[in-house]
């Protein structure tokens, strides 16, 4: 009533006093009454009335910037009620702002707000175009305006939230994870602004949660979901009924909640997912500017229910809400292509339930509609193109062309559930294909194979999407047999290299890079060996294994080369060395959000990378390597790479003076992991039941390894090398868990491999090559520590710690500085300090893997473990030799064999060139044992160490204690590295 009252007043004093002031009281009066009623015949009066004082304060007036701005507010005020209409209004209101600003000098005191203003037209502009430089301008707009305000300025948070929902609206578009960082950095900085009990607190806590959201969608971090749920929860209780922001919290608390189910698979979430969704619709009625989006989430909630359960009525109205979505959407909206997509997949979804074809048809042209609009270089492209491929690949089984979509897609769906505006879920798509299916078969395929080939020219940071498209290439071209199946391969791995460039930590994204990389190395290099490319299997299962281990390599690069090549190398490797010192120091930081920290650093380290490869001789420095190169690994002694892939099991081996040599192997995976089950079984229960059956049964698991996989590597061994020779083992997948090095017929007048030959292992070629480089710089200052723990905090007691200690000092100390490190002396920090002072170890003590955790695997110590983690944060000198006296120090994650997570492989990643370690539990009075043996072997003929000669000391070591030691602990201790 009083709004009425006050237009009306201002009606008449215009009729009374024709003029500007009266003119601009009408306006704002309209305007008021506009934004508390939404008549758009008030804004449009407004509109014309603003239009009409500018005629008073025409170009050079004083006062001409207050009425444009008061022009583009109410024009985006209308666009805001109208967002179906046209954006003329937007563009108008644009102009306006750009004008104001350019009559506002630089220390105007509304210049600030003036910036802010532009910024917020720009990126409501952006919201509807997905023009990219619009965005970008209101980022640097925001910059601008933030400057203006700094700490202590009233209006400050206000800034910092506005810049932070840009860089995250910007992301959803083009995926570079250092905006999100930033993004999510600010929003925790207007937080700690905003007091409790502010008006705004509830929208700022929803945009933190939020920018959380979409960093665990794309990196895969559920602490960090967690916390989004947690945000969203505490944004809830402060908005009481008739809130604004109801209906946006209700909708994200919902939406974090239903991504949790599709992570972990709690029910309860799933449900109360649906529950929060219905309630956001109910209070977003027909017109009201959030009911898209909540028709949009409870369609999502209400698909993934139905992929749980199979409820059809679930799906049938999740897909009458996407078509209610789709209809809200205006043609010329960046959002159009997510709801043509969630569409497609919804009607996609039914026909797997039903089997009507009708479905499936418009799924097809509406997923060929919303890729349109994802134009190449678009960061969710590979996402739309997968999910095209599903419908095509399901009309290609349903016209009995493709046999088994399992293969292809995977043998577990997941729910494909519509997604919000710039989403995008690493783990929420399967293993999908790309195929065009329009007229003839021929035509078909060909098609398919052309628009998976775009892959290898993705311009945007690398995504799961990504990795996944080029993994379902390569699925399908296994499948048909297609000529395109190696480049596949090549791009998925350089997809891969990309993606776990950019992640910070190995330890925190281990489970990422795990569902990232699964059996993708050890299938291309099947690929390769199929199609006779043998020095491209090497580079490419080098490529793709360990790939944790390598990205730390990364930063502890040897630069001796790069050093002596000149001024400008000397120069470029002291800012390497900078840069990486100052990562991993960001790296070990055990506190806080480090990741725009990392990312900044990145983008200076990939800075220096590029220059050093403009040097001459360093055009390939940290690219994945050449077989020429990895061929360095064979130097002293052939490298056998032995390969499990589901299509095939082979051997390659490497020698130093010619191609690689293929031995097809009579096995394949499946038995492999039967046999490597088998033997984890009879090792898990040595010692805890008859010795000779124990033994008997070892020795069967150790004949099958002979027959069908190390004896006719030996074979043809025995035309290279001679007897007595040391050989390398490389084994991948489930052959990394058994002992290559024991394997033989076990009979009477038969040799079996050690009979041959000297084995060590290596998990990668090069770890090899860089333990074989890496020589200390000092050879005459060499320490040598025995650290010994028998008594170990909540431990079993290891009765011959002492003993053994004893025996390594007996030999060692007289021809090398030697310290012993015991009992409450060696603590973690104790033996923490002792790898970093000496380049000789001796370790004694329990060995605790976790198969489940991997970087949690540690030793133990009088005051706690010791871990993997603890270990290569370690700065040690020139290390040479480590004896890893410790059960189970060469077992790694379960799951993900050959990422070579394991205490010894740390040792080896920290220096150490050369590591004795052991493939399940040792005997303690054994250990003593083979421990004083190999010591004494070790000694060369001039009384010194070498560590160069360690496989040598342990086989000789063995061989004379053959006959006093029970099999498995004759096999138990394994070389690994020079």
């Amino acid at each position: 009533m009083a709004d009425n009252v006050l237009v009306e007043q201002c009606r008449a004093a215009l009729q009374e006093r024709p003029g500007l002031m009266s003119l601009e009281d009408l306006a704002h009066s309209l305007l008021h009454r506009f934004q508390q009623r939404g008549s758009l015949s008030d804004i449009d009066d407004a509109i014309n009335l603003y239009r009409a004082t500018l005629k008073f304060r025409p170009p050079g007036h004083p006062h001409r910037f207050i009425t444009l701005n008061n022009l583009a507010t109410s024009l985006t005020a209308r666009f805001v009620q109208q967002p179906q209409a046209a954006l003329s209004d937007l563009d108008e209101a644009i102009e306006h702002h750009r004008s104001v600003l350019a009559i506002l000098p630089p220390d105007h005191p509304h210049r600030s707000l003036s910036l802010e203003c532009l910024a917020n037209g720009l990126k409501d502009r952006f919201k509807r175009r997905g023009v990219l430089s619009d965005v970008d301008e209101a980022i640097d707009l925001h910059r601008a305006a933030l400057a203006l305000r700094p700490p202590g300025h009233y209006d400050r948070f206000m800034s910092l939230n506005h810049l932070a929902s840009s860089l995250q609206d910007r992301f959803k578009q083009r995926g570079v994870l250092s905006d999100l960082d930033e993004a999510i950095e600010l929003h925790r900085a207007v937080l700690a602004l905003c007091p409790h009990g502010h008006f705004l607190r509830p929208e700022f806590l929803n945009n933190l949660s939020s920018c959380l959201n979409d960093r665990c969608e794309r990196v895969g971090i559920l602490s960090d979901l967690d916390e989004a749920i947690k945000l969203h929860r505490a944004a809830l209780e402060l908005c009481l009924p008739g809130h604004c922001l109801l209906p946006t919290v209700l909708n994200s608390l919902g939406t974090g909640l239903l991504h949790r189910f599709q992570q972990r698979g709690v029910l309860s979430d799933l449900d109360e997912a649906i529950e929060l969704h219905r309630a956001a619709l109910a209070v977003c009625p027909p017109g009201h500017s959030g009911r898209s989006a909540s028709l949009n989430n409870l369609a999502a909630s209400l698909q993934a229910r139905f992929q749980q359960r199979g409820i059809l009525s679930d799906i049938d109205e999740a897909i009458e809400l996407l078509q209610n979505v789709l209809a809200l959407c205006p043609p010329d909206s960046s959002d159009r292509s997510t709801s043509l997509n969630n569409l497609s997949n919804g009607l996609q979804a039914r026909f797997q339930q039903r089997g009507v074809l009708s479905d499936l048809d418009e799924a097809i042209e509406l997923a060929r509609d919303a890729l349109v609009l994802r134009p190449p270089g678009d960061s969710h492209r590979s996402l739309y193109l997968n999910n095209l491929a599903i419908s095509l690949l399901y009309r290609l089984q349903q016209c009995g062309i493709l046999s088994n979509m399992d293969e292809v897609i995977g043998p577990r769906r997941v729910a494909l559930a519509p997604r919000p505006p710039g989403h995008s879920d690493p783990f929420l798509s399967p293993d999908n294909l790309t195929i065009n299916l329009q007229e003839g078969l021929s035509s078909d395929l060909d098609e398919a194979f052309r628009l998976y080939s775009q892959l290898s020219q993705v311009s945007h940071t690398v995504s799961c999407d990504d990795i996944r498209a080029a993994k379902s290439w390569v699925a399908f071209a296994e499948q048909v047999k297609h000529g395109s199946a190696l480049v596949a391969y090549q791009t998925a791995l350089k997809f891969l290299d990309q993606y776990v460039a950019v992640l910070s930590s190995s330890s925190h994204h281990f489970d990422v890079v795990r569902k990232a990389t699964a059996s993708l190395a050890m299938d291309a290099f099947s690929c390769c060996v199929r199609r006779g490319a043998l020095t491209s299997a090497v580079e490419m299962v080098e490529q793709g294994r360990a790939v944790l281990w390598a990205q730390l390599a990364r930063f502890r690069t040897p630069l001796n080369d790069l050093s002596a090549s000149g001024d400008a190398g000397s120069a470029l490797a002291k800012e390497f060395k900078q840069l990486c010192f100052r990562l991993r120091n960001v790296f070990d930081a055990s506190t806080g959000d480090r990741s725009p920290q990392i990312r900044r650093l990145t983008m200076q380290w990939d800075d220096v990378v590029s220059r050093i490869r403009l040097l001459p001789d360093f055009s390939r420095f940290l690219l994945p390597s050449l077989f020429s190169d990895l061929q360095k690994a064979a130097e002293d002694g052939p490298v056998i790479i032995v390969n499990g892939s589901k299509y095939s099991c082979d051997a390659l081996i490497i020698t130093s003076a010619q191609d690689p040599i293929l031995i097809p192997l009579d096995i394949s995976l499946v038995e492999v992991s039967e046999l490597s089950s088998e033997f984890q079984s009879l090792t898990e229960r040595v010692g805890s039941s008859d010795h000779r059956l124990e033994s008997h049964k070892i020795v069967g698991v150790l004949r099958k390894l002979w027959d069908r996989v190390v004896g006719p590597i030996v074979q043809a061994l025995r035309e290279l090398v001679s007897p007595g020779s040391r050989i390398w083992w490389c084994p991948t997948s489930e052959f990394t868990l058994l002992p290559l090095h024991a394997a033989g017929p076990y009979m009477k007048k038969s040799h079996n491999l050690s009979h041959f030959y000297i084995s060590s292992y290596t998990p990668t070629l090069a770890a090899l090559i860089r333990a074989r480089q890496h020589v200390s710089q000092d050879a005459s200052v060499q320490h040598f520590v025995a650290v010994g723990q028998g008594n170990p905090d909540g431990g079993k007691e290891l009765r011959c710690v002492a003993a053994e200690l004893a025996v390594v000092a007996q030999r060692v100390a007289p021809i090398l500085s030697f310290t012993s490190l015991t009992d409450s002396d060696a603590t973690i920090q104790g033996a923490s300090d002792a790898f970093s002072q000496n380049q000789w170890l001796h370790l004694a003590c329990h060995g605790i893997p976790n198969r489940k955790q991997p970087f949690e695997s540690s030793f133990a110590t009088r005051d706690g473990p010791l871990t993997i983690r603890d270990i290569i944060r370690s700065r040690l000198q020139n290390p040479e030799f480590a004896f890893l006296s410790a059960c189970h120090t060469t077992v790694g994650d379960e799951s993900s064999p050959d990422e070579a997570i394991h205490l010894a492989a740390a040792m080896q990643f920290s220096g150490f060139r050369s590591v004795i370690g052991s493939m399940w539990s040792v005997d303690d009075e054994v250990a003593r044992q083979v421990v004083a043996a190999f010591y004494d072997n070790l000694v060369d003929g001039s009384g010194r160490l070498d560590c160069r000669r360690a496989a040598v000391a342990l086989h000789n070591a063995v061989k004379t204690l053959r006959k006093n030691i029970p099999l498995e602990q004759q096999i138990v201790l394994v070389h690994i590295d020079v």
